[in-house]
């Protein structure tokens, strides 16, 4: 199993999101020419902290604001000769299974929850917490995200169950109304699609810590197994050493490039360099 991860907000996320379908979309087609039997799953993160206050400036709901940006990232890779996922699981189509994988970390003791109806994962019971990023436990708690809630035991724990606040999107669980935090969302359905140990897990480097490093400590938690054999990790986007950014004036749309560009062109482009390479 081949799986790596799209998210639906701003334009460094969109070629972010091209230049990985490209890479393993490549990687997938080559393995099978080799004769392996392959399944590819590219999943989309279609209800997040971004996309909920995207959706919540222009007025619409946080699920029509997603459904709107995956028919245009797909569009996009269409128009790019991408060949397409074998599946493409949504979190929001996940939430049953997401709601299980926490109850099964509450039982065996990796997760709490708060009166407020948080339940967050105990990072340092997770021993092996860091090992993909070479990080120390120690050393993390300028790498995490500032949290303001009394409820939580220890600033490096991580949320896997956010609850509801006024405007958000949500949906009922043991611990009330809520949603999926950023990172469980992708370990649960890594599990449902291709189960407790996969070949290849690919993403941005940017995601490899905190991202790939909880999804790894709530995975192998709930399974006692190793989440994947190989990480797979694409460099990010920059324009003459900067990052692409619409501040800086040197951000390109996909369709834009199109206009300029044959598909062939701007995949060469893209691949003309080793995948890691920013």
């Amino acid at each position: 199993g081949i799986r790596h991860r799209s998210v639906s907000s701003g334009l460094g996320d969109v070629y972010k999101r091209q230049r990985q379908a490209i890479v393993y979309s490549m990687i997938a087609e080559y393995l099978r020419y080799r004769g392996y039997n392959v399944k590819y799953v590219r999943n989309y993160t279609d209800v997040d902290d971004k996309i909920i206050n995207k959706a919540n400036m222009l007025g619409k709901n946080a699920l029509e604001f997603s459904r709107e940006q995956i028919i245009e990232t797909e569009l996009d890779m269409k128009n790019l000769h991408i060949k397409d996922a074998d599946i493409k699981p949504k979190a929001s189509e996940n939430i049953t299974n997401i709601i299980n994988f926490v109850k099964g970390l509450i039982d065996k003791g990796y997760a709490y929850a708060t009166k407020g109806g948080d339940v967050y994962f105990i990072v340092r019971k997770f021993k092996d917490y860091g090992k993909l990023s070479n990080r120390k436990i120690d050393e993390l708690l300028n790498g995490v995200r500032k949290e303001v809630n009394e409820e939580k035991r220890d600033p490096l724990d991580f949320a896997l169950w956010k609850s509801a606040k006024q405007g958000e999107i949500y949906w009922n669980s043991p611990w009330g109304n809520g949603r999926p935090g950023w990172h469980i969302e992708c370990s649960a359905m890594v599990l449902n699609e291709l189960g407790e140990t996969i070949d290849i897990h690919g993403g941005g480097k940017d995601l490899i810590f905190p991202h790939h490093e909880n999804e790894i400590a709530q995975s192998e938690a709930y399974t006692g197994k190793n989440m994947a054999k190989y990480w797979s990790h694409c460099g990010l986007i920059k324009i003459n050493g900067e990052k692409m950014s619409k501040s800086l004036g040197n951000s390109l749309t996909i369709r834009d490039a199109l206009k300029k560009y044959n598909y062939e062109t701007i995949k060469y482009v893209f691949l003309q360099k080793h995948y890691t390479s920013d």
